[in-house]
């Protein structure tokens, strides 16, 4: 019994799944939670408000029974640009945020806490429009997964059928090429895929890409690439700008093609993709393909040419096995097996947009992979998910017990508990110090105690000692958080940049001694002519300020000796 609760408690801090939207993110822990933070506007969080959240904290559901023992427990989440999905263990679909396309399934206004779509609750709500055999409607309707991006929402069944609402491309009589993108509220079956299942899907802005069996069921036979919507940067791959109506094969990755996709993303316009090669006993060949906007490095081919067709990364080693990709509006990143991890686009692939004001260094987009690196060990070990936001991007790590975030600050997205930007990984404040956490903590030492046959005045002496802890690790953050904002002030100051963690000097990293003498000297030597310009003005400056206040003070103290003994002589 006590190792069954221990592993509860180990499961509330086990994060299986991320995702990321516009400025907000989403992580699902191992015992069905969903936990946001970030900008809260639309109520994209689900936290009841629409304020931000600068760390983690647990999404409000207070529709479904939140009763330990019969509480729906969520298996998978999504985020578009304002909007967030949860998918619970029974089917069910629930959505919050942003509605004016109607993404969230309903014809209402912005719902700031999930709100259950109840199309998907029975197969009689599709009856009207379904033309599967008899047999197959049989089967009752359920939700398998979910996925979404821009103002899109998607979910497959249990028969392999695609849905969509939101902002979707349809055909429309309305537009001359017969495409447009149209609102709707009720998901809508994408019948083409008919006798076939669809596997795994990815949507854009304005594009979708699916992976679908290759006969009625996914048996482990290789998927094909099929994509539609959208083109005019050649998202979809199809060798032109043309828009889609329906979906198309990308025949790079037909049934013929000596390459598996077996992970897909998309970005704002552009598409990755991941393959394995097909043959077996070869060694391990493992590539990364890209096509759509490249006008800012995010396709990694090293330059800002779009593509229309897929074209590998090159610049990513081949016997790297990548298990997870992601792209953001102008960034893309993969992590491999072995916890290395790479990053490309905008602003040395941060994202971070056209305003980010970084220099040196620091500044020009990266049109081929860059290595991101830990602050510790070059790797990030046993990895599990890496996510794009538009601006940032999430990785977890450590067999979902540690997350890293890195970009854009902004509004709290990266749970860092500050709002202010970062060019390298920084930790995520998880587990999150939130009242939810702290009960449950409460809750398992007070069964333990009972398992132990412990008295009462022990179990509440447990309970104030917890309490006393967490108070004392607020006030420990807090205090870090304002010195951490000190020492970024200062930083920025003198070298024009945000303060991260990679500028820890080696000395004090490694040890408690700091020599400032020998860190300046090797500095100094490190640095460029622009930073050493730069150096020397501030310190000019500096310089400058302290000579002026030191003739003021001079003056003053002149002025105070001169009145009394005037007066003495009058």
């Amino acid at each position: 019994m006590e190792d069954s609760l221990r592993s509860s408690g180990n499961l509330s801090r086990k994060v299986i799944s991320v995702a990321a939207g516009e400025a907000h993110t989403l992580a699902l822990t191992g015992d069905g939670y969903v936990y946001s933070w970030g900008r809260g506007m639309f109520g994209r969080l689900g936290t009841g408000s629409e304020s931000d959240e600068l760390s983690p904290v647990r999404v409000k559901c207070e529709t479904c029974n939140e009763s330990e023992e019969k509480r729906l427990k969520f298996v998978g989440i999504a985020a578009g640009a304002y909007h967030s999905m949860a998918l619970a263990d029974d089917g069910s679909v629930w959505c919050w945020g942003y509605n004016t396309y109607g993404q969230l399934g309903m014809n209402g206004e912005n719902a700031v806490v999930p709100h259950l779509m109840e199309q998907f609750l029975s197969p009689s709500s599709f009856d009207s429009v379904t033309n599967e055999s008899e047999t197959k409607r049989k089967v009752p309707l359920k939700v398998c997964s979910v996925k979404a991006g821009g103002m899109m929402s998607l979910a497959i069944d249990n028969l392999g059928m695609l849905w969509m609402w939101g902002n979707c491309p349809q055909q429309s009589g309305s537009c001359e090429s017969g495409f447009s993108l149209v609102s709707s509220f009720t998901p809508i079956p994408v019948w083409d895929f008919h006798g076939h299942a669809v596997v795994k899907v990815a949507c854009g802005n304005e594009h979708v890409v699916a992976l679908v069996s290759v006969g009625e069921t996914h048996k482990g036979e290789h998927l094909v690439c099929y994509t539609w919507g959208k083109n005019d940067h050649g998202q979809l791959g199809l060798g032109d700008k043309e828009n889609r109506i329906h979906p198309e094969i990308v025949e790079t990755f037909n049934q013929d093609s000596p390459w598996a996709v077996y992970e897909v993303a998309c970005g704002a316009f552009h598409t990755a993709l991941l393959t394995r090669k097909k043959r077996p006993n070869d060694k391990l060949e493992n590539t990364c393909w890209t096509f759509g906007l490249g006008e800012n490095g995010q396709l990694g081919h090293g330059t800002t040419q779009s593509a229309l067709k897929p074209e590998r990364v090159n610049e990513l080693p081949q016997d790297a096995y990548l298990i997870s990709v992601d792209c953001g509006l102008f960034h893309t990143s993969v992590v491999s097996s072995a916890g290395d991890l790479w990053s490309w686009g905008m602003v040395k692939g941060l994202g971070l947009c056209p305003d980010a004001t970084f220099t040196g260094t620091d500044a020009g987009d990266a049109m081929s992979p860059l290595r991101i690196r830990g602050l510790q060990e070059p790797r990030f070990h046993d990895p599990i998910q890496i996510v794009c936001g538009a601006a940032h991007t999430v990785l977890v790590a450590s067999d979902g017990y540690k997350l890293w975030s890195w970009g854009r600050g902004r509004s709290g997205v990266l749970g860092t508990g500050k709002t202010i930007d970062f060019v390298a990984p920084t930790v995520v404040l998880w587990p999150p110090l939130t009242d939810d956490f702290k009960d449950r903590e409460l809750n398992k030492d007070t069964e333990e105690d009972n398992l132990e046959n412990k008295g009462s005045e022990e179990a509440a002496g447990t309970e104030k000692r917890l309490s006393l802890a967490m108070e004392e690790m607020k006030l420990l953050q807090s205090k870090l958080s304002i010195m951490e904002k000190y020492a970024g002030i200062l930083h920025s100051s003198i070298f024009g940049k945000p303060f991260t963690e990679e500028d820890i000097p080696n000395s004090l990293r490694n040890s408690d001694t700091f020599d400032i003498a020998k860190e300046w000297e090797d500095m100094l030597e490190s640095a460029d002519r622009s930073k050493l310009i730069r150096l020397e003005l501030f310190y000019r400056n500096m310089l400058a300020g302290v000579k002026d206040k030191q003739m003021k003070r001079r003056i003053q103290e002149i002025i105070k000796e001169f009145i009394p003994s005037s007066t003495t002589e009058n």
